[in-house]
This record gives C-alpha cells, structure tokens and sequence, in this order.
C-alpha cells in the first residue's frame, strides 16, 4: 500500500527526513520510531499528501478519501461541538448512517456526554479522543496516526489499545511513537528513523 524508496523531505537548508526506504502492505500495522526531530511527523505527512517529497520515490496506493490521519493538531473545529464536528466530517467523507457511526465512537471513546459541548471547552486528552473518532469515522483502508496516545489519560490510552487492536490485520495502519513497545505486539513492519 505504501512504497518509498529513497524518499526525503528538506525545507531550504534543514533536513526533516533523510532519505528513507518505507514498504507497507496492505493490512500491514507497521510502526515508525526515532528520536524527535527524526522525521517520523514529516513522513507520516508525506505519505498522507500533506507534504511533498525533495527527494526519492513515494506511492501511495490509496485514494485520499480513504485515508484517515492524527496528527499533533486534532484538526477540529473548536466552535462546533464534538457531534457537530462528526457530522461534518461525516458529510464531507459521505459516510453512510453518519450520525449512527458518530454516535457508536464518540460512546467508544467516552464523550457521548460532552457531545453537544463546544469542542473548544474539552481537555487537551478529550480533544485527542475526538480526533481519533474524527480520523476513524469514515472507517479508512489507510490509518496514518502521529502519537497518537499524546495527551490520552490511562482510560483513553486503554480505548485507543483496544481500537487498535481491532484495526490489526483490517485496515492498514502506520503509526509513529515514542514508545513502541505499547503497540509490539501489533505491529507487522518496523522502521527506525535515525
């Protein structure tokens, strides 16, 4: 599903990944670790078309609408409340029975009772929950996920564990972390950027 050969990303002068071979199979639940300023945000970026590469090869054999990405920014509308946000998403993706979908993950997630509140009066951890249901609404082949335990609570992280649990093996997942052991046991591709 993913294939880089090569790949690499500077802005003028300053290196963000050095160049980088990455294959992903299709189901794969593959995790990237490195230290900060490793470039494990600039490839997930790259690979999820919000960058584009200076160097080498990148494919990216999905369509962007099946494509579901977590990054350090929850990309949600902070004066629209957490159900309106799904709902929103949930047009712009044509999901089928949206409001159902959204309904099912913000009670996976555990903000069915902040659904009607404004997105900008949820904790740094509820926004991060939003965002995972945000990014898994549409239900992507692709899951591109940047840290995604950042800012979790041990109850969320436990939600996100049992989540991607269940992914493994069904949609592909590429997943950059500070602490892989938490996800070892899923993971089917390993890439250590230096």
């Amino acid at each position: 599903m993913i294939a880089a050969r090569g790949v690499e990303k500077r802005f003028g002068r300053k290196r963000a990944l050095r160049p980088t071979d990455l294959a992903v199979d299709r189901g794969a639940f593959a995790v990237v670790t490195g230290a900060n300023g490793s470039g494990k945000t600039t490839l997930l970026r790259l690979v999820a078309g919000l960058l584009a590469p200076t160097g080498g090869e990148l494919e990216v054999a999905v369509d962007r609408g099946a494509l579901g990405f977590v990054g350090h920014e929850p990309l949600v509308y902070r004066d629209l409340s957490g159900l309106e946000n799904l709902d929103l998403y949930g047009r712009l993706y044509r999901v089928p029975e949206r409001r159902e979908r959204a309904g099912m993950l913000l009670e996976r997630f555990d903000l069915w009772d902040a659904r009607n509140d404004r997105a900008a009066t949820y904790s740094r951890g509820m926004l991060q929950r939003l965002a995972l249901c945000r990014a898994l609404l549409h239900e992507p082949e692709l899951l591109l996920l940047d840290e995604p335990f950042n800012a979790l609570d041990t109850d969320g992280a436990q939600l996100l564990d049992r989540q991607l649990a269940e992914l493994a093996g069904v949609s592909t997942v590429l997943l950059a972390t500070h602490d892989p052991e938490r996800v070892e046991p899923l993971a089917t591709a390993r890439l250590a950027l230096t």
